[in-house]
């Protein structure tokens, strides 16, 4: 039998791949939402405010894909996107 030693608790973090980045994460439930006839943006806020999955169709996987991301990483992705749209400068 291998030694386990259950004292220690061990860390586990899921992280977004390059493949499934923010962006991606963002317009594949952006598309599933828009699918479903809900409005993405007004669904997308009420997740990012809430932290509640369920503003969050599950077609396409798009609930278990946006729970992979941190909300404070979609805030950030999509203001990055706003400034970078509107030719804002830094200063």
């Amino acid at each position: 039998m291998a030694d386990q030693n259950l004292g220690n608790t061990q860390f586990f973090k899921v992280e977004v791949d390059n493949e499934t980045g923010v962006k991606k994460v963002l317009s594949v439930v952006y598309e599933a939402l828009l699918e479903k006839g809900y409005n993405p943006v007004n669904q997308i806020v009420g997740y990012i405010m809430s932290g509640d999955p369920t503003y969050i169709t599950s077609h396409m996987g798009a609930r278990s894909l946006i729970m992979k991301v941190e909300r404070d990483e979609l805030v950030e992705e999509m203001l990055t996107e706003y400034i970078k749209n509107n030719n804002w400068s830094r200063k």
